[in-house]
């Protein structure tokens, strides 16, 4: 393993264990507050989720900084 890996907080969690933890934390409705895109306001669904942040770049990027912030929040608690 090389030293990026060990210090990348993502290593090894993948986006679907990232939006079943935010959606079990949040709710589709809160997440679609949190980051406004149409697959958490619309019909939200994982499956529809995950195909909409695998092919967009920035979104992804604000759901992993929003996983990041909620799991420090968690271990502080």
């Amino acid at each position: 393993m090389d030293q990026q890996n060990k210090t990348n907080p993502l290593h090894g969690i993948t986006l679907a264990i990232m939006l079943e933890t935010l959606e079990a934390e949040y709710g589709f409705e809160e997440l679609g507050k949190l980051i406004n895109v149409k697959c958490f306001n619309l019909n939200p669904s994982i499956s529809s989720c995950l195909k909409f942040f695998r092919k967009t770049d920035w979104a992804r990027d604000k759901l992993q900084k929003l996983y990041l912030q909620s799991i420090l929040n968690n271990q502080k608690d």
